[in-house]
């Protein structure tokens, strides 16, 4: 179990770098004009490091008695990890 928790949050923390600049070039969503969908948009990617802290926080008060609540939270962060990926081989 916690192998599997420093591993992925590794992960995550390195997956900040990418973010940053990511975030950065969100704001050209803006250009066009400010709209609901633009800044749902920025909205969605400023809140991922919010997601990295608070799962990591809250899957290791958890991973001695509830392991399998603690994985679930660890993998919120994946779902933005995911819907990226998802976008990028998409558009």
């Amino acid at each position: 179990m916690k192998p599997f928790l420093i591993i992925t949050q590794v992960l995550y923390v390195l997956s900040l770098l990418p973010w940053f600049v990511i975030w950065g070039m969100s704001f050209m969503s803006f250009d066009a004009g400010i709209g609901l969908y633009n800044s749902l948009f920025v909205i969605t990617i400023t809140l991922y490091p919010v997601a990295v802290i608070v799962g990591s926080i809250l899957s290791w008060v958890f991973h001695r008695k509830r392991k399998n609540l603690a994985v679930i939270f660890n993998l919120v962060p994946l779902v933005w990890v995911i819907a990226f990926a998802v976008f990028m081989l998409w558009v």
